[in-house]
């Protein structure tokens, strides 16, 4: 039997929709169905396997493998020469465990490198030489450097907000000084905000204002995967590039491996879309790939910024289920302080970049008058080159200054001593302390060594909730209905040491009201962890929590 289908006319991205939305039957035969699934199974396996041996994991293994071939080898090809190989190995083992105890740093990796090198010898001396002595490194964290020289004539800091600052909460003051003298990033007023306490919202306000670009569109995503989300934002893109609008877009080049062919950006530029991957995967070559472009900014006319953990994909959208309900949140900026957005993107966008950047076509324009009403607004960023742990600061400066609460959603909990230390002491004082974490986690090991904090967190008086109709994405922090921080930084290692990073803080702005009071419906679909519960977790999982624990900060 043939069954013809008429489909509502428009393009083809629309057809698609039309099909996914009314559930519209194309299901392809029996053999067809059987040979697209071995095939999918095939690509699936394939993207994993490139994906385990490209990555640092991958490294890590391989070095195992030529360890044991070194330790089998010597026995019996080099017997004269045994005693002096393993004597230069053990002098090479004792010089790096040396250097690792006397550099700076986190304590917590510090431990985890000398696990790693007493443990296996061979493979954690040459790891960590191969991880420090990187050149793309070095060239990365200096042209990131010399970047911010040049955007430094267009992030100045007007002394009349400070001024106005220290006659509010001085402590804000005090943390809008550090971000502009010591990173550069201004604080401002004259910005409004509008939260999103879903993925869906942002999705919706983001296709309105893109179709409002008159100038240029700038768009930096940590992942892209096509589907209604990506394709219908597309159409956009590659209409308004077709009128003339200067259009950036950006990904983080892991994509490259799961979601997009390699040949991605070369596609887009086809439609007028100047594309580019940030981090390009370069297996065995470089570790420059550990640090991955988190960041999700879209900046439109230097008019409009968003800002927060909603990727380019349809689950962030609940559009395609695979973790329950994906709660997700993200911030529009409208007004002076979208530039220092802005100049985030245009800094990682020209590390490649040989020409010289004409910043003054992209600034935002600064009003005269003053409406007070809207507070203050300060965009910062976060790199694992610049020496200074911005994101974990933040977080440390709500906890510190509290006076009543401190809300917090994140999806994981790795946290180091010192973020432990902040927590615990804030709930101690007597400040309530509230953690939401999902209740169906996104990855069960990094679960596992999240609930390896429950118990001293919840003894010290931290109360911790799981989403129980799903997926917490969500990275906010809200204090006293006067101060809130939304953006891409997880509570975990990775965004706090090894990623490139963004949030916005704000204060006195009507927005922290609209976060507080999301916060409290979420918790309403919530789980309170009790310390029974943290007691009946299974055997099994609490121990692979507490050994995946001892090496979290190298995951």
């Amino acid at each position: 039997m043939i069954h013809c289908i008429t489909y509502p006319g428009g393009t083809e991205h629309e057809k698609m929709t039309y099909i996914i939305r009314n559930k519209v039957d194309v299901q392809p035969g029996i053999k067809e169905r059987k040979s697209m699934k071995e095939q999918s199974t095939k690509a699936v396996a394939k993207k994993k396997f490139f994906k385990m041996v490209f990555s640092r994991a991958g490294i890590f293994v391989i070095l195992i493998l030529v360890q044991m071939l070194i330790f089998l080898g010597i026995p019996y090809y080099l017997k004269e020469y045994a005693t002096f190989i393993y004597s230069v190995m053990s002098l090479m083992e004792i010089i790096v465990l040396v250097y690792i105890i006397n550099t700076e740093g986190n304590p917590a990796f510090k431990l985890s490198w000398i696990l790693c090198v007493m443990a296996v010898p061979v493979v954690g001396t040459i790891f960590y030489i191969y991880v420090h002595l990187q050149l793309e490194t070095r060239f990365v964290q200096n042209r990131l450097a010399a970047l911010r020289m040049e955007t430094e004539p267009y992030m100045d800091q007007d002394q009349k907000i400070t001024d106005a600052l220290w006659e509010g909460k001085s402590a804000n003051a005090q943390l809008s000084y550090y971000l502009s003298h010591q990173l550069g990033f201004p604080t401002y007023r004259n910005t409004e905000a509008e939260y999103f306490p879903v993925g869906e919202a942002k999705f919706a306000s983001m296709i309105k204002e893109l179709e409002k670009a008159e100038k240029f569109i700038f768009m930096e995503y940590f992942i892209v995967e096509e589907g209604i989300m990506w394709n219908t934002i597309l159409e956009i893109l590659k209409r308004k590039a077709a009128e003339g609008v200067e259009v950036r877009f950006m990904y983080d080049g892991m994509c490259a491996f799961d979601l997009l062919p390699y040949s991605y950006p070369k596609k887009l530029q086809k439609y007028g879309i100047n594309c580019k991957m940030s981090n390009k995967i370069r297996p065995f070559v470089s570790t420059i790939q550990n640090n991955r472009d988190h960041r999700k900014i879209c900046v439109i006319d230097g008019q409009v910024g968003y800002v927060g953990g909603v990727n380019l994909a349809d689950e962030y959208i609940n559009e395609k289920e695979r973790f329950g309900h994906w709660k997700d949140t993200a911030v529009m900026l409208k007004g002076e302080a979208v530039q220092n957005f802005t100049m985030m993107f245009l800094q990682m966008w020209n590390v490649s970049e040989r020409g010289k950047e004409d910043y003054a076509k992209y600034l935002t324009p600064k009003s005269l008058d003053i409406r007070r009403e809207l507070g203050f607004v300060l965009p910062y960023a976060d790199s694992p080159f610049d020496h200074e742990n911005i994101g974990e600061q933040v977080y440390f400066h709500l906890l510190n200054h509290a006076k009543k609460y401190v809300h917090i959603m994140t999806p994981y909990l790795i946290l180091d001593n010192e973020m432990v230390t902040n927590l615990t002491y804030t709930a101690k004082c007597g400040i309530e302390v509230i953690i939401i974490m999902p209740h169906i986690p996104d990855k069960w090991y990094a679960f596992a060594v999240a609930q390896t904090y429950y118990e001293e967190l919840i003894s010290a008086g931290v109360q911790i909730y799981e989403y129980t109709p799903g997926f917490v994405h969500a990275k906010v922090f809200v204090s006293d209905n006067d101060t809130a921080t939304v953006g891409t930084i997880n509570l975990d290692y990775r965004s706090l040491y090894h990623h490139f990073e963004c949030g916005t803080f704000i204060y006195n702005n009507p927005v922290v009201w609209e976060i507080e009071r999301d916060f409290q419906n979420t918790l309403k679909a919530c789980q309170k962890i009790t310390m029974l519960d943290v007691k009946a977790r299974r055997i099994g999982m609490k121990m692979v929590g507490r050994v995946l624990r001892l090496i979290a900060p190298l995951m």
